[in-house]
C-alpha cells in the first residue's frame, strides 16, 4: 500500500526542509508509548539506511523503517489548521481504537 501525504502536508514538510538547510525527507515512524500503546514520530532525515523503505508523494520523500511499516502502511499524511491549533494529522487504516486526547493508538 505505500505512506502518502496530501498537498497540505507535503507544501509544510517542504518549507520546514528549505529552512533547516538540509535533509532529503521525513521519516515516519512508530514507539511505544501513551495509554493506547503506539505513538507516531516524525524526525528529518539527513541519510537513508539500507534497510529504510522510501515512498515519494508529491514531491516529497517518506522514509519507513521496516518494523515501523508493519504498523503504518497505508497511512495519508495530512496537515491542518483548525482554530488556534494546527499540525499533522495521521489517517492510518490500520488503528483499531486511539486515546482520547489522540496522542496514541492501537492496532
Amino acid at each position: 500500500m505505500g505512506i502518502t501525504m496530501t498537498d497540505s502536508a507535503a507544501e509544510r514538510v517542504q518549507a520546514f526542509l528549505e529552512s533547516r538547510g538540509s535533509g532529503v525527507g521525513l521519516r515516519l515512524g512508530v514507539k511505544t508509548s501513551g495509554c493506547s500503546g503506539m505513538a507516531y514520530v516524525l524526525e528529518f532525515v539527513d541519510e537513508i539506511d539500507d534497510q529504510d523503505q522510501v515512498f515519494e508523494s508529491h514531491g516529497v520523500k517518506i522514509i519507513v523503517d521496516p518494523k515501523s511499516l508493519l504498523y503504518i502502511d497505508g497511512t495519508e499524511l495530512d496537515y491542518g489548521k483548525e482554530g488556534l491549533n494546527e499540525g499533522f494529522k495521521f489517517n492510518n487504516p490500520n488503528v483499531k481504537d486511539q486515546c482520547g486526547c489522540g496522542e496514541s493508538f492501537t492496532i
